[in-house]
C-alpha cells in the first residue's frame, strides 16, 4: 500500500512539472506574439502615415549639372531622398552655371516661373534674382523648423549672407585663404608658429639671419593675399567689409605694414620682379618659411607632412579677432516663397535642403578640398597638410570675402598695382586708396 502511494506521488509530481513547463512555454509564445504584433502595427502605422501624405512634385535646380565635379554626388543624394520619401517626386533641372544659365534663371524669376528649391549664387551675381524678392529667409524657416541648417557652421551661414545682409541660402562648400608654414624650418630654428605678431616678428628676424626667406611673395604680381589680410587684420571684419567713399584710416594702416615688413627684410630680395610661380617654388623648396595663399594651393605643396596652415596673426593695434579669415562661400540652397506658401511643398522643400546640407552630404561635396560649411571629420585619405587646412578653416572666427568682391575690377587693379610703391615708401597708402576709391565711385 505504501509502495502504491509513493508511485502515485511520483506520477503527480511529474504531471505538475510538465504542466508548469507547458504554461511557461505558452507565456513565452504569447510574449513573442505580442512583440510581433507590435512590430507589425508599427510598420503598418509608418506605411499608413506615408500613404496618407499627399503626393508632392518638387521642382529643383542646381549648379551641379554638366561636367560639374559634384554632379554625381548631387544625383545620388536626390535618389536617396526619393527612396526615403516615396511620396515626393523631384523634377530636377541642374545645369552648368554659365552666363546663359544665369540669364535663364533671372528670366524665370521675373515671370513667376521660379523653381521650389534652387542652389544659386549668394553674392552680387544673384542681384537680378534677389530683386524679385521670392526667397524665404532662414530666420523665417527656422521659426517653424528649428533644426533647419542645424549642421551648418554659424560662420558659414554668415559668409553666405546676401549683399543686403540677410541669410537666405544654406551653403555646402567654399574656399579659404591662410598662412602656409614650413613647420620643419620653424622646428629647426626653435621657433613657435606665428600665431601672434611677436612670434611673427621673431620668426622673420631669425629666418633672415639664417638666409631663409621669411615670406615668399611677389609684390609686383600677386600681393593680393597680403592686401586682404593686412586690411582685414587692421579694420576687423565689419570695417573691412564696407565699401567706403572716403579713405578708411584702418585700411591705410593695414597697407602701411607692407613697408614695415619690407624694412624688416621679410620679403625676397627680388620681390618686385619675380612672379607668383617663382615665389611659390621658394616656399615648396624650403627656401622660404611662409606663404599666404588659398586652399587650392595646398594640393601642389610637395611636403604634405611638414607643412601646416595657421591663422594670420593680428597686426599691432588691429581690430580683427584671432582666427579672422579671408574666404568665400558664393552659393547655397534657397527655398522660394512659391514652395513655402504651399503646405505640402513647404515640408518637402525643407527636407530636400536638409538632405543636401547635412554633415554627411556636405562631407561628400567637400571631399577634402576647400572649406566645408559643416564641422566635418577628416577623411582617411587626407594628408597632414589637408587635415591642418581643415582644422584651420573650421576654427575661423569670421569669414570675409576678398576686396575684389566689393569694388570694381578697375579699382581693384589700381590697388594691386600700387603695392610695390607703398612697400618702398614711394607712395602713401592713403593716396593709393584715395585713387582706388575715386575710380570705384565713378
Amino acid at each position: 500500500m505504501k509502495k502504491m502511494k509513493r508511485i502515485l506521488s511520483m506520477v503527480l509530481t511529474v504531471v505538475l512539472v510538465f504542466s508548469l513547463m507547458t504554461a511557461c512555454g505558452k507565456k513565452e509564445e504569447t510574449k513573442e506574439a505580442a512583440k510581433d504584433s507590435a512590430s507589425t502595427e508599427e510598420t503598418t502605422d509608418t506605411e499608413s502615415t506615408e500613404a496618407t501624405k499627399n503626393p508632392v512634385t518638387l521642382t529643383t535646380v542646381s549648379m551641379h549639372g554638366g561636367t560639374d565635379p559634384n554632379a554625381g554626388n548631387y544625383q545620388a543624394i536626390n535618389e536617396q531622398f526619393m527612396a526615403e520619401n516615396s511620396y515626393i517626386t523631384l523634377e530636377d533641372d541642374s545645369q552648368s552655371a554659365d552666363q546663359d544659365w544665369k540669364t535663364k534663371i533671372a528670366a524665370d524669376f521675373a515671370v513667376g516661373n521660379e523653381p521650389d528649391v534652387i542652389q544659386y549664387f549668394t553674392d552680387a551675381n544673384a542681384s537680378d534674382v534677389l530683386a524679385a524678392d521670392k526667397f524665404v529667409s532662414i530666420d523665417e524657416i527656422k521659426a517653424e523648423y528649428p533644426d533647419y541648417a542645424k549642421d551648418t557652421l554659424d560662420t558659414a551661414l554668415k559668409a553666405a549672407s546676401n549683399p543686403d545682409g540677410v541669410q537666405r541660402a544654406v551653403p555646402t562648400t567654399g574656399y579659404w585663404e591662410g598662412l602656409f608654414c614650413n613647420k620643419d624650418l620653424f622646428d629647426k630654428y626653435g621657433l613657435e608658429l606665428p600665431t601672434d605678431w611677436d612670434k611673427m616678428t621673431k620668426a622673420i628676424e631669425t629666418f633672415k639671419e639664417n638666409d631663409i626667406v621669411p615670406i615668399a611673395v611677389s609684390l609686383n604680381n600677386v600681393p593680393h593675399y597680403w592686401v586682404e589680410f593686412l586690411m582685414l587684420s587692421s579694420a576687423g571684419p565689419d570695417g573691412y567689409a564696407q565699401v567706403p567713399t572716403e579713405t578708411p584710416e584702418d585700411w591705410a594702416k593695414g597697407l602701411s605694414m607692407f613697408k614695415t615688413l619690407r624694412d624688416m627684410g621679410a620679403f625676397p630680395a627680388d620681390t618686385d620682379t619675380i612672379d607668383n610661380e617663382l615665389a611659390g617654388e621658394l616656399f615648396k623648396n624650403k627656401q622660404a618659411a611662409m606663404q599666404l595663399d588659398g586652399s587650392w594651393y595646398a594640393g601642389g605643396v610637395t611636403d604634405q607632412d611638414n607643412t601646416v596652415v595657421v591663422a594670420f596673426p593680428t597686426i599691432p593695434g588691429g581690430k580683427a579677432q584671432a582666427g579672422a579669415m579671408v574666404g568665400g562661400i558664393s552659393s547655397g540652397f534657397y527655398i522660394t516663397k512659391k514652395a513655402w506658401e504651399d503646405p505640402d511643398k513647404r515640408d518637402a522643400a525643407v527636407k530636400f535642403v536638409m538632405a543636401h546640407t547635412n554633415k554627411e552630404s556636405v562631407t561628400k561635396y567637400w571631399g577634402g578640398n576647400g572649406q566645408a560649411a559643416c564641422a566635418v571629420d577628416p577623411l582617411d585619405t587626407m594628408t597632414p597638410l589637408g587635415v591642418s587646412g581643415l582644422e584651420y578653416s573650421s576654427a575661423a572666427t569670421s569669414i570675409s570675402s576678398p576686396t575684389d568682391a566689393r569694388i570694381s575690377q578697375e579699382a581693384y587693379n589700381t590697388l594691386i598695382s600700387g603695392i610695390v610703391e607703398v612697400s618702398t615708401g614711394a607712395k602713401d597708402p592713403k593716396d593709393l586708396l584715395k585713387e582706388v576709391l575715386e575710380i570705384n565711385n565713378k
